[in-house]
């Protein structure tokens, strides 16, 4: 069946202005970290894509080795693009990253040019792109020179192969130091991808100031601490969950102090007339530093919920201060 998207898909999404960059990001853009690999199934990660362009999001955001195995959301993400989106890839912005471990020997990891350079080639295979809109170093390297690092991500520009890039992972002092250099180089950084959520805020410590300085845009990814600021958890720990697989999410991490935290949450969403999820998502969104916030889903009806944070991202400052209250109580 030939897909035709809905024609209002603009209309309810909020979108903001990358740093000082002419790009516009959806408020949520989609990631494909998990639920879109060869082990997944096909219809539904398809159908997750229809609604999300459906619903105005316009960012899909991969890496080299998301799948599992690693390769295949790009793979796959690829062919529903040419099968059913090949005439809206203007309306769309696609990422990749390399920077974590895609094949064996010394090149295929961390932060050289060549990994860098040679990681894109391939993705633009498995996505049959001559391009992408971005492209991240997806994680510092502690033993490649910055400079090598930043002059891959300037050539991969120049030679037409992505529009934009991005670093993530980066703490402040070193994401500073690669934003001068890119810079000097007249290709200046779009965006950095950040873990952050009410339960993971490093970066308010220096880096949510070093992104407004250098008119770098944020996207967070995790914004749900893995399920942990969502319903799933608040009546214990479900036998399909992330925590109780282990992956990611061990159980030990739901401590009572925790899931007190979390439960606490919850009550302030309904007052909002929001899911718990729904006010995470909202709670970044507050900050006008914050370009776009990176959601996942394994079920349509997830990426539905996330969708509805979009209706109320205001906060009273009685609800901030209670949320900072309950926040610090460890």
């Amino acid at each position: 069946m030939t897909y035709n998207s809905n024609p209002n898909r603009y209309s309810d999404m909020i979108y903001r202005r990358c740093g000082n960059s002419g790009i516009k990001l959806s408020a949520l853009s989609l990631g494909l970290w998990h639920n879109f690999g060869d082990v997944d199934v096909l219809e539904n990660y398809r159908n997750i894509l229809h609604i999300a362009f459906d619903s105005g999001i316009t960012h899909f955001d991969l890496a080299n080795n998301y799948g599992p195995p690693p390769g295949s959301a790009e793979t796959n993400f690829g062919r529903i693009l040419h099968e059913d989106f090949k005439s809206y890839r203007d309306e769309i912005i696609i990422s990749t990253k390399a920077g974590y471990t895609m094949w064996d020997g010394p090149y295929g990891d961390w932060g050289s040019k060549k990994y860098l350079v040679s990681s894109l080639d391939q993705s633009l295979k498995r996505m049959k792109l001559d391009y992408v809109d971005i492209f991240y170093h997806h994680r510092p390297d502690p033993e490649t020179p910055l400079e090598e690092t930043m002059a891959a991500l300037d050539l991969i520009v120049r030679q037409g192969k992505a529009l934009y890039v991005g670093i993530s992972n980066y703490r402040a002092p070193e994401a500073a130091k690669a934003f001068e250099i890119l810079k000097q180089m007249g290709t200046p950084c779009l965006i950095h991808q950040p873990k952050y959520s009410m339960f993971e805020r490093w970066v308010e410590g220096g880096l949510l100031d070093v992104l407004e300085q250098y008119g770098v845009g944020c996207i967070p990814f995790s914004p749900l601490a893995q399920g942990l600021l969502t319903n799933k958890y608040l009546n214990g720990i479900p036998a399909d969950s992330r925590a109780a697989i282990g992956h990611f999410l061990k159980a030990d991490m739901i401590t009572p102090e925790r899931l007190k935290q979390i439960l606490a949450l919850n009550k302030i969403a309904t007052e909002r007339d929001q899911s718990l999820a729904q006010m995470a998502l909202a709670w970044l969104l507050k900050d006008k530093r914050v370009t776009s916030v990176l959601i996942g889903a394994s079920k349509p009806a997830q990426l539905a919920d996330s969708l509805l944070c979009l209706r109320n991202i205001e906060f009273s400052n009685d609800e901030l201060i209670t949320i900072e209250s309950i926040l610090n109580y460890f």
